[in-house]
């Protein structure tokens, strides 16, 4: 028999309706999820004290769940964390690059409608995500979302009227879901090292920078040079490319000798960060922004957040931010 544990946060997926609108309703849903047992699959349910909506999810919240995956690890055969879709991403990465050396599945998943409702899209995403956390070979955190099961650290929200909640631009799916599974095994990470979770430290100070014509650039660049921030996340145009604004410049410069980093990624759905593709990525580059390949703004900001956790900084922190860690190669 397969045993395993969810982790119940919050969500759409265990909410009903109150005077209010749609909220969490305690004992709900692990009440709902009865009918998933079978003679060949157990399972125990961790509901949460306070159920979240997931855009109010802070770090202290990922390093609990973290810590209770951790401390129940050797316990059981696989892991299904049920989540709200608006932080769904970021916090399947978190868990992705802090969850190291991974051998077992841990499968996030949550539904754009509640089971109480009559075309809930919950009902197959917990099935699906069910069936994935069973299988003994899958070693790395995913999303379960309408018949796709995607990497977690690839994967973002990109529909908020649709199922189709979620999709990885730049990387295959893991698997599909019909009458059949359809399991891509080619595409799985095979298990490495020994078990070292990363502890992480929630009193980092990051930020995302959405470039946008105008002042954008020097708000971003002055903010960098204030002296605040560990590190920071800045979205460009097109391969990696922006204004030779002296601001930014000089704001990733002194972010990057501060010890901290720049990571540099696209705002493009499709595509990755290519230095010297046009002239206009170099400044950044010899600014010390590092190019961060075709990272999505979830993985990116979860990679620096880990990263930074472990102790990384200086030239230590920008060497492994440049290179690709676990998942994020197919």
């Amino acid at each position: 028999m397969t045993r395993l544990l969810v982790l119940y946060s919050g969500g759409t997926i265990g909410m009903d309706h109150t005077p209010e609108g749609l909220a969490p309703v305690p004992g709900l849903l692990p009440q709902l999820l009865q009918r998933f047992r079978t003679p060949a699959l157990d399972f125990d349910v961790l509901e949460y004290p306070q159920l979240i909506d997931s855009s109010a999810i802070v770090p202290a919240q990922w390093q609990q769940l973290l810590d209770d995956l951790i401390a129940r690890y050797a316990d059981y055969d696989g892991f299904v964390v049920i989540h709200g879709t608006d932080t769904m991403a970021y916090t399947a990465s978190v868990l992705a690059f802090a969850l190291q050396g991974l051998a077992k599945p841990v499968i996030v998943t949550g539904s754009q409608l509640p089971l109480v409702h009559p075309r809930s899209d919950g009902w197959s995403n917990l099935a699906d995500a069910l069936e994935a956390a069973s299988q003994p070979d899958l070693h790395e955190v995913c999303i379960a979302f309408n018949r796709l099961l995607l990497r977690g650290c690839r994967a973002r929200k990109l529909d908020a009227a649709s199922f189709a909640g979620f999709a990885s631009p730049n990387a295959p799916a893991l698997a599909s879901f019909g009458i059949q599974a359809q399991w891509q095994r080619q595409h799985w990470l095979a298990a490495t090292a020994d078990f070292t979770p990363v502890k992480l430290d929630v009193s980092l100070k990051l930020a995302t920078f959405f470039l946008t014509p105008g002042h954008a650039s020097t708000l971003a660049g002055q903010i960098m040079q204030a002296g605040e921030l560990d590190g920071a996340v800045l979205m460009s145009y097109g391969n990696g490319n922006t204004p030779a604004d002296p601001a930014l410049l000089a704001g990733v410069a002194a972010l990057t000798a501060q010890g901290g980093a720049v990571l540099n990624i696209s705002q493009v759905v499709h595509g990755a960060v290519e230095v010297g593709a046009y002239a206009a990525s170099q400044p950044l580059a010899r600014a010390g922004a590092v190019a961060g390949a075709d990272l999505t703004p979830e993985a990116a900001s979860a990679k620096l957040l880990v990263l930074l956790s472990q102790g990384l900084r200086g030239a230590a922190l920008r060497q492994q931010l440049a290179s690709p860690l676990r998942g994020e190669s197919s």
